[in-house]
């Protein structure tokens, strides 16, 4: 018999490395475990995982492993309409030197979760549009509901707000030039230490765009992350509710930050110790490094840095409430940043041993404020383990231009204020007598950058990435859904005015929009036109529509769906407002009279009782941040309310925010029930709802019984 001759090594080699011998792609497939290299088949799967985090959709296994999604589309929660609903984990990993790349991952709670991973490698994917919580607060108030709480996470409480990547336990992970936007949070870091997080862009979520948990040695290098924000509407409140590009949280050390566009977030940094530190007066999040990084138009503080000793160099933080809030920092170094435009630039409580040199502060209206309060809260461990005096600042070689006050500094020890410049100030130093030990001597010179990392001499100094919209504040747009980014269609309520005006702003792509329908509206002030513009509109009765009709570019929507040039789109604003005449009445109750232990008891106690308070109200809309009225109490009250509306034949949705218990009754079919105070863990717990069908005249009533401390009480009712 003939033999066939054999092929030569190398031609055998550049055979396999060219592909003729390599495996073919990989179709995806429900419970999928992949535990070789693989190269996925290009198309879009719509693949629902299950409900449990624990059960992972996908599952990449083992050492030495490298998949490649080729662009291909994996898609879940098919059975869901909106973010909120969205569920399950797309891919789980678990191995050392793997790599994923390539991935474009929506529809999920959590896209990809890495455990135990090292040297793991994140790059080129794509994970926007999954889990998103729908906001309650709206243009003129805020809901407490709304507020992140990230306090614990030793069992992975944090994702209960979903993620596009999460890692925890991970030594030396790359997450390198990958998209997140329009989910909540986009990459957390938990127990994850010496890794680089480099070129991403993680924008327009509508929480946190990078957040670490008990993570250190880090490298987080010109990232774009712009626009991770809530909490705020301009000129009405600027709350941020928790939101941030970074946070930092409980017990991170040794990071750098450098070279990163973090505008227009609620905090463009957020750093917190940690309840260790609070209860045990130990450790902190520090050595941290903030250097040339944009923490510009933050609601609430360009950087927060508390119970902490880091080094903040060289940033720039224009128009922010505060440009840093430092309370209780120490041995914090605070040099060469270019603050502007902030209500206060630099303002820290009982902070120790700081030094603030070689700044430029420019138009602040309080550049530095310093200052101490006599008592400290008795329930802190912190306070009862440490000093917390205000004292020994060294604030030496900065400038100040056009601010109204320099320095304000009260009950605080030992300042060098030394060589500072300024220009038009009005008041160069503000202190009383509290103030000891205010010195304005030379003394020697004195660098505090302390040990400067040595990834900022090997890394190439890259200028920061420019964020996405250019503006102020002012371009925070908050939506149901999180940070409007400008992509897409909208008619955005900016205010209705006391006569019952309402004033939008109509954004969007390149294109023209049109009105298409009406109702209940008059004096329409456009109705044609192109992009940006502005409308007023008077309402005329209790339901407002305004349908606009856009064409243009191609756009894809807040949703994530891709929508085609030149094709007709619809967007809409929907205003429903019944009559409503709400009777409240207010009554305080004791251990005899306890709702929490005796309902139908309290309800008896209620109906025989005189209200401590009664009102007429349009509206359920309560924010008590103490007494509920002069000589009335703060703690241990309820509120009893009812209305009788007449509403349209259609579904609606119900909701209300209660701090602490509440029931919802619909001629008399109670229809929210939340009267266990041991359920209400998350400010998130405090918001309720339930849809129902509704036609003609209904009787509603409101009952919702506080505790102690902050207080709540909003009712709504909106057609679906």
């Amino acid at each position: 018999m003939k033999m066939k001759p054999k092929l030569p090594v190398f031609l055998l080699l550049l055979l396999t490395c060219s592909g003729i011998f390599a495996k073919p792609p990989v179709t995806l497939k429900a419970g999928m475990v992949i535990s070789t290299s693989v190269q996925v088949k290009k198309g879009v799967y719509f693949l629902n995982a299950s409900d449990s985090l624990d059960i992972p959709l996908l599952s990449i296994t083992g050492n030495n492993i490298t998949v490649d999604f080729s662009k291909a589309v994996l898609h879940g929660s098919n059975n869901r309409q909106l973010p909120n609903q969205f569920y399950g984990l797309a891919v789980l990993i678990k191995g050392n030197n793997i790599t994923l790349k390539n991935a474009i991952i929506s529809g999920y709670k959590v896209a990809v979760m890495a455990a135990g991973c090292k040297n793991l490698k994140i790059e080129h994917c794509d994970f926007s549009y999954n889990y998103r919580q729908q906001l309650q607060s709206n243009w003129f108030s805020e809901d407490v509901s709304d507020w992140m709480s990230y306090h614990h996470n030793e069992n992975n409480e944090w994702l209960r707000y979903g993620a596009g990547i999460y890692l925890k336990d991970c030594s030396n992970p790359v997450v390198r030039q990958n998209l997140i936007t329009g989910g909540q949070c986009a990459l957390m870091m938990v127990h994850c230490n010496d890794g680089l997080i480099a070129d991403n862009n993680f924008t327009f979520n509508s929480a946190i765009g990078i957040g670490l948990y008990r993570s250190s040695r880090n490298n987080i290098m010109h990232n774009q992350l712009d626009f991770n924000v809530r909490g705020y509407s301009d000129g009405f409140y600027n709350r941020g509710q928790d939101s941030a590009g970074i946070l930092v949280f409980e017990q991170c050390n040794d990071n750098v930050f450098a070279y990163n566009s973090v505008t227009h977030g609620g905090d463009g940094f957020f750093l917190w110790a940690g309840q260790t530190t609070m209860d045990k007066g130990t450790g902190g999040c520090n050595n941290n490094y903030l250097v040339k990084n944009d923490f510009s138009y933050a609601p609430t503080n360009g950087i927060e840095v508390t119970f902490s000793k880091n080094h903040i160099f060289n940033n720039i933080i224009r128009e922010c409430d505060h440009g840093v809030w430092g309370g209780y920092s120490w041995e914090t170094s605070i040099t060469k940043n270019k603050f502007e435009k902030n209500r206060i630039g630099i303002a820290i409580e009982q902070g120790q041993y700081n030094a603030i040199l070689y700044n430029q502060f420019e138009g602040d209206k309080e550049a530095i404020k310093l200052w101490a309060r006599k008592t400290q809260p008795a329930d802190w461990g912190y306070a009862r383990e440490k000093d917390t005096r205000s004292m020994h600042y060294r604030i030496w070689e900065n400038s100040f231009a056009n601010n109204k006050t320099a320095l304000n500094i009260s009950l605080t020890e030992n300042t060098e204020f030394i060589s500072n410049h300024f220009t038009n100030v009005e008041t160069p130093v503000k202190k009383d007598s509290t103030v000891t030990g205010f010195v304005t001597a030379v003394p020697a010179m004195y660098d505090s950058t302390g040990n400067w990392p040595s990834i900022l001499d090997s890394w190439p100094e890259k200028n920061i990435p420019r964020a996405p919209v250019a503006g102020g504040r002012n371009q925070i747009r908050i939506t149901a859904w999180g940070p409007y980014n400008y992509n897409y269609p909208v008619l955005f309520l900016k205010k209705i005015d006391s006569n019952g005006v309402y004033h939008f702003d109509v954004l969007g792509p390149k294109g023209n929009w049109k009105i298409k329908n009406t109702e209940g509206a008059k004096d329409i002030s456009i109705t044609a036109g192109n992009f940006p513009a502005a409308l007023t509109v008077q309402k005329t009765g209790e339901y407002l529509l305004l349908e606009l009709e856009y064409s243009g570019e191609a756009f894809t929507d807040a949703f994530g769906k891709k929508q085609p040039a030149a094709q007709p789109y619809s967007f809409s604003f929907r205003d429903y407002t019944p009559e409503t005449n709400w009777s409240v009445n207010w009554y305080q109750w004791d251990v005899l009279h306890d709702p929490n232990k005796d309902y139908d008891g309290f309800m008896k106690y209620t109906s025989s009782s005189i209200p401590l308070k009664s009102t007429m109200a349009k509206q359920l809309n309560y924010t008590w941040w103490g007494a509920i009225d002069k000589q009335l109490p703060a703690d241990s009250f309820a509120t009893v309310a009812s209305a009788d509306i007449t509403v349209k034949k259609g579904t609606y949705e119900l909701g209300v925010t209660a701090d602490d218990l509440v029931k919802v009754y619909v001629d008399s079919r109670l229809v929210i029930n939340f009267w266990d105070a041991k359920q209400y863990v998350y400010d998130e717990d405090a918001h309720h709802s339930t849809v129902i069908a509704l036609n003609g005249r209904h009787h509603i009533r409101v009952e919702q019984v506080e505790n102690s401390g902050y207080a709540t009480l909003i009712f709504s009712l909106k057609p679906l």
